[in-house]
C-alpha cells in the first residue's frame, strides 16, 4: 500500500465521514418543488456547498439570508438514515491528537446535530459556513482549517467527495484524497485529487516518531 507523509488531515463531513445524502436530497428536493424548480438539477449543485450558494444561484432576487434559514432548520429536523461512514469512526479514532478536524460547508449547528446522529464525536474546533466568507470551491475553508491546526496546507491531506471541495483543497495547496462516496471517478478526476479511494476504510494511520509529530497514512488502492 502506499504511504503519504503529513502532519494533519482535513476532512470534508458529509459524504466522507458521514452519509447524509438521504435527508439533503429530500430537503433541496422539497425546496425545489415550492419554488418550482428541478428537483434533480438543485440537488446536484447543494452537494459540498454552502447553502446560501445555491440559494443565490437559483433565487437571484429572493430574501437569501431567510431562505438559508429555512433550508438549515429543515436540514437539522431531519435526521433519518444519517449514519457515519464505513471506516470514518476507526480512521478519527486512530489519528493522534491535535492532527485532524473537519472543514464543511454545512454550518455549525447542523454539523454537530449530524456528527452526533451519526455517533462520531465533535472535534473542539472545526471549519463550518459560519467560519468563512467565502465557501467551497474557494480555497479559503482549507486554508483557515489548517491555520486551526497550526500547520500550513502543503503539510496536510485532505479527504473530500465531490469536485467542490477538491478543487478547494488543491487551490488550498493540500494533497487531496478524493471518495467514491457521493460523484463517480471520472468526476471526480477531473477535479484533480491525488487519489482515489472508496471511503475512509481504505485508510490507516501509521504511528511516526518524525521530530516534527508527523504520521503517515497507507491507502489501499484498487
Amino acid at each position: 500500500m502506499p504511504e503519504i507523509s503529513c502532519r494533519g488531515i482535513l476532512f470534508d463531513l458529509d459524504g466522507v465521514l458521514i452519509n447524509s445524502t438521504p435527508a439533503v436530497t429530500r430537503v433541496w428536493s422539497r425546496w425545489a418543488v415550492v419554488h418550482d424548480l428541478d428537483p434533480a438539477r438543485v440537488v446536484e449543485h447543494a452537494h459540498g456547498r454552502p447553502s446560501i450558494t445555491t440559494i443565490r444561484e437559483f433565487l437571484p432576487h429572493a430574501d437569501h439570508k431567510a431562505e438559508d434559514r429555512e433550508v438549515e432548520r429543515r436540514e437539522i429536523e431531519d435526521l433519518e438514515g444519517v449514519v457515519a461512514l464505513p471506516g470514518a469512526r476507526e480512521l478519527v479514532d486512530s489519528l493522534p491528537s491535535g492532527t485532524w478536524t473537519i472543514v464543511t460547508s454545512a454550518t455549525r449547528p447542523l454539523a454537530e446535530v449530524r456528527l452526533q446522529a451519526a455517533g462520531l464525536r465533535v472535534p473542539q474546533q472545526m471549519i463550518t459556513a459560519d467560519d468563512v466568507n467565502n465557501g467551497k470551491p474557494n480555497p479559503e475553508p482549507y486554508l483557515k482549517g489548517a491555520a486551526l491546526l497550526g500547520f500550513k496546507p502543503e503539510e496536510c491531506v485532505v479527504v473530500e467527495d465531490v469536485p467542490a471541495g477538491i478543487r478547494a483543497a488543491k487551490s488550498a495547496g493540500a494533497l487531496v484524497i478524493a471518495l467514491r462516496t457521493t460523484v463517480g471517478d471520472q468526476e471526480l478526476r477531473l477535479s484533480g485529487p491525488d487519489w482515489v479511494l472508496d471511503n475512509c476504510g481504505d485508510i490507516s494511520a501509521v504511528a511516526s516518531a518524525r521530530s516534527n509529530g508527523g504520521f503517515r497514512l497507507a491507502l489501499r488502492e484498487d
